[in-house]
């Protein structure tokens, strides 16, 4: 079995204070063992406003934030998942919401742009448009892994199964989904859609998630979780910054999948290039 982690943060607006965050977070993950740490969406930038992820976005392959993750993989031997940074778009006030792994070598190996984009009226007073500042992306993405073949998702792209389904048509066993939900659709919906999408493809989900008030205002709902294939809910972390594990057994997901082979009895195929 392999100990996996994933590191819930509130992130503030200076990048430098967050990448000392997280890499506390990523010490101490390795510390008790991890051999895959999970970061959360936004991780080294929660801004006072929008556009403040398009003033530090990097170019792919070459940046701060890039070079951050790539040096703490290779200093604690452990797969990074790097939430998500903003990376380069090919309009220039935009970025792509970008999810890089990263392996113990400090090789990214995989990158997963943000599909579905948060432009929502959540209540009277809140709103959000993501995509006045971000480009959406078009690919699924699958990485190989010593531990798991590994589906790339990204905050609200959980509420659209059929990409969920797509990730395990390809072989996906583990599915990373790293978010920054808000605190009032948490409260609604956070829980019962990352069991849901476990329970659903027989995978397990880690889902790290923002968990305070920022200084922009914003209130993010935390409760980071790891579920297992049958939607159990193995660790969780319900407020604040910090770092919850779980250990990762292929060997029960393969006994759930031949018992319980509802992914073999899917009547409708999924059309991969519709997403």
């Amino acid at each position: 079995m392999t100990r996996i982690a994933v590191i819930q943060m509130v992130s503030s607006t200076d990048v430098n204070t967050n990448l000392q965050e997280a890499a506390r977070l990523i010490a101490e993950a390795a510390d008790q063992g991890a051999e895959l740490v999970s970061l959360p969406e936004n991780f080294a930038l929660m801004g006072l406003h929008d556009t403040d992820k398009v003033a530090i976005r990097e170019k792919f392959g070459a940046g701060i934030i890039q070079d951050f993750l790539a040096t703490q993989a290779r200093k604690y031997g452990v797969w990074l998942i790097g939430g998500t940074i903003p990376l380069e778009a090919s309009i220039p006030n935009k970025v792509r919401a970008s999810c890089l792994v990263i392996n113990n070598q400090g090789q990214c190996v995989a990158r997963y742009d943000k599909i579905h984009l948060f432009d929502v009226q959540v209540s009277a007073d809140e709103s959000y448009c993501e995509s006045r500042t971000i480009e959406a992306g078009q690919q699924v993405c699958i990485v190989d892994t010593p531990f798991a073949r590994i589906g790339l998702a990204i905050c609200y792209d959980v509420r659209f199964p059929e990409l969920f389904r797509c990730l395990v048509a390809q072989g996906a066993t583990l599915i990373s989904l790293p978010s920054a939900f808000t605190a009032m659709t948490g409260k609604a919906h956070w829980e019962t859609l990352i069991r849901a999408r476990a329970i659903e493809n027989l995978s397990y989900v880690l889902a790290p998630n923002q968990g305070g008030r920022h200084a922009n205002g914003r209130e993010t709902y935390g409760d980071s979780l790891i579920v297992d294939p049958w939607g159990h809910i193995l660790s969780r972390l319900p407020h604040g910054a910090g770092v919850v594990y779980a250990d990762l057994d292929l060997n029960y997901l393969q006994t759930i999948r031949r018992n319980f082979p509802t992914l073999d009895h899917q009547k409708i195929a999924c059309q991969q290039s519709s997403i």
